[in-house]
């Protein structure tokens, strides 16, 4: 899969540190959260020789991943020549109302949505809110409601809120890389919808933001880190394409070398994609 790289996937909250990635993707990929751990894996992988591809596995909630692993990338000693290259997240914003759209696609018409992910910064929380709302105003589903895994609304809680508008049935829609736990049996049956990306395609995602890294360099010398020093301004790198189609061109538990930032930081200046380009990414996941 990485050709002549080591390939590194670091995570943060939403694919729980790494622990709902194990057993996905390609045994030679090194699957860490941010800080120390991705140190020292670069750091090993470049000690044997190898070039180093760090994938930031976010799917557009958590922007701050991708300026913390530039940090933390750019702390590693012999990191400078391309030998590191920090590629675009795996996702952004707009990939993430593609996929809950194709997710959603599967659901009956008259089953309430409960789009649901592990709990972020308040300004993630709210990004998964337009999120959600961006489902329901290009879906079907007239009841899309949004719930928190370690947070409020938790899912339970969430359920029980669409039994209490009416619903009669709820499919349970994870917003992350990690499973949502629905919590103990309510009023309504409750279908779990995932996974948002199935193995086959978030391996074959996972590529080709390798091979982009690749290209980039080869073609412009840059190797994404100073980009993705900012990417917190506007939501990570300037991504457009849908997922899974080729084109040209953590915050974890321990926090690692030169990660050092105020709390919110680079979480008030939001730009997103057109809800309006939403919609192209289904025909890749379909």
């Amino acid at each position: 899969m990485a050709g002549n790289a080591a390939v590194i996937a670091v995570c943060g909250h939403e694919a729980a540190y790494g622990r709902a990635l194990e057993g996905r993707l390609a045994p030679d990929v090194d699957i860490v959260p941010n800080g120390r751990a991705l140190f020292r894996a670069a750091a090993a992988r470049l000690r044997r020789g190898e070039r180093v591809v760090v994938v930031p596995m976010t799917l557009g909630r958590e922007p701050g991943l991708v300026a913390d692993t530039a940090r933390t990338l750019r702390a590693v000693p012999d990191a400078g020549r391309g030998a590191v290259l920090l590629a675009e997240p795996f996702g952004t914003a707009q990939h993430l109302v593609a996929w809950l759209r194709a997710a959603a696609g599967r659901v009956p018409a008259d089953s309430a949505l409960l789009v649901a992910a592990p709990s972020g910064d308040p300004f993630e929380d709210a990004e998964l809110h337009r999120v959600a709302a961006l489902v329901r105003r290009y879906g079907r589903h007239e009841l899309v409601e949004v719930a928190f895994d370690g947070g409020d609304p938790g899912p339970a809680a969430g359920v029980r809120r669409c039994a209490l508008l009416g619903a009669e049935r709820v499919a349970l829609l994870p917003a992350s890389f990690a499973a949502v736990d629905p919590g103990g049996a309510g009023s309504v049956p409750v279908a779990d919808a995932g996974p948002l990306v199935p193995d086959p395609a978030l391996r074959r995602v996972l590529d080709e933001r390798v091979a982009d890294a690749h290209r980039r360099w080869d073609e412009h010398g840059d190797d994404g880190i100073t980009t993705g020093l900012a990417a917190a301004d506007h939501h990570g790198h300037a991504h457009t394409h849908p997922p899974g189609e080729g084109h040209g061109h953590s915050h974890g538990h321990d926090h690692g070398p030169a990660h050092e930032h105020g709390p919110g930081t680079g979480h008030r200046h939001h730009h997103h994609p057109s809800a309006a380009g939403a919609d192209l990414g289904i025909r890749s996941i379909a």
